[in-house]
């Protein structure tokens, strides 16, 4: 029997009643996520309870072996931020790109396009006005370090260095691809290019002077404390110094760590993080801990 007209109009109320609420709940799942949204990039870390921090692979003493259970220097800071924001920390290793803007884009600003990062902060980042200058996407901050180039040598192939001159038929190691290696093949039109050798790495290059293999090295502070850490009691034989090409000593450059430009409140708080570790003597126990020099920014 069909409905009665009355019938009809009671039942189409109903269901236009049923459509709107049915229509709202779309909306419900997604209030959470609003408020979210709404979160400083401060608040968000602590809402989240995790501190994400980018370092690089394989660049010791600052951060290298599985990424599960990595080590070193910067490992150790990483840490050490992380409990001073009252947040547990998590690594995000990665591979370093062509140049400094690359690593910048990949792992502080917009993200990989493999599908990972950005970080909430990125350590390991030289403060460099020309390097702000091209990035201004992020903020670079903090420097707690200066990379510093020296010489390690062995006194058993020479007393002593008073300029690249005295290096000259002496095997000599350098890191691949570094302005040090440019720089030591390059002066007086190649002078030494012939006697250096190329490393995989900094501290490659200084356990080849250990091991004997090489005169000298020359490579990073860090690298060479690293390797001479590892030496109990240290040898009296390996010496640092630094060294003069072209009438120029490299005093180095200034470390410190990269956020996007816009996390204001997380930049404010990671720097206070880190003048606490400083003036609590945290931040030299750590360097020590690692066999490093603790050198001015």
């Amino acid at each position: 029997m069909p409905p009665r007209p009355d019938n009809l109009k009671t039942s189409d109320r109903l269901r236009r009643r049923c459509l709107a609420a049915v229509s709202l709940l779309p909306l419900m799942p997604f209030a959470p996520t609003l408020q979210a949204q709404e979160l400083t990039d401060l608040a968000r870390v602590r809402a989240n309870g995790v501190l994400k921090v980018a370092v690089y692979k394989d660049n010791p003493p600052f951060s290298s072996g599985p990424a599960g259970a990595m080590t070193g220097l910067d490992v150790s800071l990483a840490q050490a931020l992380a409990r001073q924001l009252g947040v547990s920390l998590s690594l995000l290793p990665f591979d370093a790109g062509e140049n400094m803007n690359d690593d910048l884009r990949n792992m502080v600003w917009r993200g990989h396009y493999l599908g990972y990062g950005p970080a909430d902060v990125m350590l390991q980042v030289p403060v460099d006005r020309f390097l702000m200058n091209e990035n201004p996407q992020v903020l670079i901050f903090a420097p707690y370090m200066r990379q510093v180039p020296v010489l390690l040598f062995d006194t058993h192939w020479l007393a002593g260095i008073r300029g690249p001159e005295d290096l000259k038929g002496l095997p000599v190691v350098v890191e691949r691809g570094t302005a040090q290696a440019s720089l030591l093949m390059g002066y007086r039109g190649g002078m030494l290019r012939d006697q250096v050798s190329i490393q995989i790495s900094g501290p490659a290059a200084a356990q080849q002077v250990v091991e004997g293999k090489a005169a000298a090295a020359y490579i990073t502070r860090a690298q060479a404390e690293s390797v001479l850490a590892t030496l109990n009691p240290r040898p009296a034989h390996f010496q640092l110094t630094e060294l003069v090409l072209g009438n120029i000593l490299d005093r180095g450059w200034p470390v410190g760590m990269a956020i996007k430009a816009s996390h204001k409140e997380l930049g404010q708080a990671l720097e206070a993080a880190m003048q606490q570790l400083r003036s609590s003597g945290e931040l030299l126990a750590i360097f020590r801990q690692h066999g490093l020099t603790l050198t001015a920014p």
